[in-house]
């Protein structure tokens, strides 16, 4: 009998170091800044993210507290990484928690510290391209797995994470070719959590929408002249013409915003983001020709519940009419409904257990959670949705301002310490989670 005891003992204390250790390396504030740091320190910036470290990184992460991982890349060169923890009862519903690899660009010398330093001051503070888009997100999940770990948590549902390239050029080569792929099938996802926006206020920000990207370009031509001559129906003349349309209809969007009537989510925003004209010469422009052509470039983003129709009559009518000699096109036009036909939106109330579970589990670990919103830019939950899945964008970053691609974004060490602590919570109920009526139908379909 002593033997058989010592024995079981022997057998048993691999694993108790194994959670000893889990459980050091999951409560120790200073590794786990230091692994934030580590991640931030990658240059993924588009347009030649360091795919590659940053995936190796993500991976050596996984293997350190047993996660199974994947690398699948879609496009060349682009890979995506899939990490999955087995629960208990695969067949249910699964959770996907996203996040995206790629950041945008940054102005060094517009930067107090530099941008892939990941420099933390005296206050605490951050700063780092990713700190808040979002790096950070992605970190979180995986620090508050290893903490569900190391605490013997065993998840009812299966949980999947997803590292993908991409999201700040599109997301094509990622989610959006992800969310469509077999593999995604294959998952059976049930919700989708994915990136939300930092709070000033105490209150975080949950989205349960977004607004759908149509990149417009107008074109126009007209006859060449002397650039001392006045006639009419120039490029020139026919672009501004359309450029002060389009800025009325722009004005009274945010007069809406500015009023308090609508969120900046709610309306349609249009954004001038390039003019091409002119007739170049060797050392600048010549000034005494008037271009036989002319084009501008739009940034349009349409909620979910806006009329499509009526915007895309407003362009060929107004903005772009063919009698003004104007063409238009779009470089990307996201759609806003699913392939139900249903708007892109995630309920908010008690139809959806998920923001049921999210609100419970935010407010337990003394968070408190704003009112839902409509995304106003967009994100890589689109893709999910359009396949007519829940997804809710959250971001846990409280008393902070809305540095995203600006100069000298940062994120506070305690911030990112209470957010692992919110997503435990959150990670922790969505895996729990036992829904008697749609699971047995899941259960069924499978």
């Amino acid at each position: 009998m002593k033997f058989g005891i010592r024995n079981t003992l022997h057998l048993c204390l691999p694993s108790l170091l194994i959670l000893i250790v889990l459980s050091t390396e999951a409560s120790d504030p200073s590794s786990i800044i230091a692994r934030f740091q580590q991640y931030l320190q990658i240059n993924t910036a588009q347009p030649n993210p360091e795919y590659k470290q940053a995936a190796e990184f993500i991976i050596s992460q996984a293997k350190s507290f047993s996660l199974e991982s994947h690398t699948i890349e879609f496009v060349n060169g682009k890979p995506l990484i899939l990490l999955k923890w087995l629960g208990t009862n695969p067949a249910l519903p699964s959770i996907l928690l996203n996040s995206h690899t790629d950041v945008v660009p940054a102005e060094h010398q517009k930067w107090t510290h530099h941008p892939f330093g990941a420099h933390m001051d005296d206050n605490g503070n951050i700063y780092a391209r990713g700190s808040q888009d979002m790096k950070c997100v992605g970190m979180q999940y995986l620090e508050a797995i290893r903490r569900l770990k190391a605490s013997g948590f065993q998840p009812l549902r299966s949980i999947h994470l997803s590292f993908v390239p991409d999201e700040e050029i599109g997301g094509n080569a990622g989610a959006g070719t992800f969310s469509q792929s077999e593999v995604f099938n294959i998952l059976n996802v049930g919700i989708v959590l994915d990136e939300g926006l930092p709070s000033p206020s105490e209150n975080y920000r949950p989205f349960y929408a977004e607004r759908s990207p149509w990149w417009l370009v107008i074109r126009t031509t007209g006859a060449p002249g002397h650039g001392a001559k006045l006639y009419d129906n120039t490029a020139m003349e026919n672009l501004l013409k359309s450029i002060e349309t389009i800025r009325r209809f722009r004005a009274s969007q945010f007069d809406l915003v500015k009023a308090g009537l609508r969120a900046d989510g709610e309306v349609v925003s249009v954004n001038m983001v390039f003019l091409k004209a002119g007739t170049p010469s060797p050392t600048d422009f010549v000034m005494n020709l008037q271009p036989s052509e002319a084009e501008a470039g739009f940034d349009i983003r349409v909620p979910p519940n806006a009329d499509p129709g009526s915007l895309e009559r407003r362009i060929a009518e107004e903005w772009a009419p063919t009698s003004r000699n104007m063409t238009f096109s779009f470089k990307q036009k996201e759609p806003l409904h699913d392939k139900f036909g249903k708007p892109f939106l995630t309920a908010t109330d008690r139809s959806n257990p998920w923001w049921t579970l999210l609100e419970d589990a935010v407010r337990k670990p003394g968070g408190k959670l704003g009112k839902p919103e409509i995304f106003p830019a967009s994100t890589d939950a689109c893709y999910f949705r359009e396949q007519g899945i829940a997804a809710i964008g959250f971001s846990p970053i409280a008393n902070t301002p809305n540095l995203l691609h600006d100069h000298n974004e940062f994120l506070n060490q305690d911030e990112y310490l209470k957010g692992i602590e919110i997503y435990e919570s959150i990670i922790k109920a969505f895996a729990s989670f036992v829904d008697p009526e749609r699971d047995r139908s899941s259960t069924d379909e499978l």
